[in-house]
């Protein structure tokens, strides 16, 4: 008797081991889907579904699993044994591990209520809502005709003073239309006109001679950004950023992609000021194609249909010592590998990033966890290979053909382009956590 009642005993003590160690929905995953999917799989977002609730959760978990085991989300290309970066998407060997866990037994919701999903600002991935927001003039209706479209658009801006940069942020209302977009902040003198010029030129079905108009806002330029597929937001910390002006033209550079659906495009840039003041101003430079030593790429930058080519460029760096916060890599839909790094004059290496399997869908500003410092005289390398034959599946052209790049950026041209920020270096910036 006694030794079936110390077998009952024990029975019941495993099982409740067992349910103790049972992995639930409320208690494991949802922080982990909240803080690593949601950002992005929400409404007014890029991603294509909702991973909020555990309804929505549940009924893709073998997807999620998937997904996340082979490591295709979250979203993250650059090489973590070459550079680790602070703005870093990978989930843990320990969070991968409760998700295959939790649905292999079949997603079990838990008891209790679900942690509440984290508040999220509509219109922004940024913490706060923007102080500024600069939006083209009113929607602008893309095609779909499957056809692309590089269009400019003018917005004027007018402010009581000078405000210090805190952030800067491209949204629009459906990024998927979008292949890419530039913007340029440029400082206009009170006796030009802001608003008459036309709101957009249409370089792609107008005369190009319409963009003359603008010529008179681009005598200066405060600041140069961007947008690509993948990109969150640009944000500068502590006492760093860089002064809008008082008065100014916004020029939004827009490069639509070939859709097959009408679009009502609305897009615009939200800016976040800083009461503090800007002791550092940052700086953004771009190299390789349609910046810094384009013509310097090394050999002649266009790729053969049917072969896989590797080009290079170098640029040295000024008379002074530079401190390196971000960097922003970019090619096409033919990249395949992506590398960017500095020598120093005494030889040493500087190890900027590697994407060893280029993914033009997830492109990102790559965020050092400490400012890097580049000596001067120091040499920039920037190494791209690209795919051009009928094995790589995100090539534009079946059969391949003749790829280069040409001043429009079109997504069946190429680039190989790195943007940097930077400031001019002080002692100590290397362990400064950004």
């Amino acid at each position: 008797m006694f030794y079936r009642l110390l077998c009952l005993f024990s029975l019941l003590f495993f099982a409740d081991a067992l349910l103790a160690q049972e992995v639930t929905f409320n208690s494991d995953i949802a922080p982990i889907i909240h803080k690593n999917c949601t950002p992005c799989h929400r409404s007014g977002e890029a991603a294509p579904f909702e991973l909020i609730t555990y309804n929505d959760v549940a009924k893709r978990a073998s997807f999620i699993k998937e997904v996340v085991t082979t490591g295709y989300m979250p979203p993250w290309k650059p090489d973590p044994h070459y550079t680790e970066f602070a703005n870093e998407r990978k989930l843990s060997a320990a969070d991968i591990n409760l998700i295959r866990k939790w649905v292999d037994a079949k997603a079990p919701e838990g008891k209790g209520k679900a942690p509440k999903p984290p508040v999220f600002i509509a219109g922004t991935q940024y913490n706060r809502k923007p102080d500024l927001v600069l939006s083209i003039d009113k929607p602008y209706l893309v095609k779909g005709d499957n056809q692309e479209r590089f269009l400019v658009f003018k917005i004027p801006f007018e402010l009581a003073d000078s405000m210090n940069v805190e952030a800067i942020e491209f949204v629009s209302s459906n990024k998927q239309t979008i292949h890419h977009a530039n913007f340029a902040f440029h400082p206009v003198e009170e006796d030009i006109d802001i608003k008459t010029p036309a709101p957009f030129v249409n370089l792609t079905e107008d005369s190009r001679t319409n963009y003359d108009q603008y010529l008179p806002f681009k005598k200066k330029m405060t600041y140069y950004g961007g947008w690509i597929p993948g990109t969150t937001y640009e944000s500068y910390p502590k006492d760093m950023g860089w002064v809008m002006p008082k008065r100014g033209v916004v020029l939004l550079t827009i490069h639509y992609a070939p859709i097959a659906k009408d679009d009502d495009n609305l897009s615009s840039i939200n800016v976040f000021f800083k009461k503090t003041p800007i002791k550092r101003p940052v700086k953004v430079i771009s190299i390789g194609s349609g910046g810094i030593g384009e013509k310097e790429i090394d050999p002649f930058f266009f790729i053969p249909a049917g072969q896989v080519k590797t080009f290079k460029v170098k640029v040295t760096t000024p008379v002074m010592d530079q401190s390196l916060m971000y960097v922003w890599p970019h090619m096409h839909l033919l990249g395949k590998s992506f590398r960017a790094y500095a020598v120093t004059p005494t030889g040493d290496t500087i190890k900027l990033v590697s994407i060893p399997d280029w993914d033009f869908r997830w492109q990102e500003i790559y965020r050092f966890k400490n400012l890097v410092k580049i000596p001067e005289k120091s040499v920039l390398i920037v190494e791209g290979t690209y795919d051009n034959t009928a094995n790589n599946p995100d090539n534009p052209n079946n059969p391949p053909k003749m790829v280069f790049s040409s001043g429009d950026m079109k997504s069946t041209d190429e680039m190989m382009t790195l943007l940097m920020v930077f400031l001019p270096y002080q002692p100590g910036d290397e362990t400064l956590e950004l």
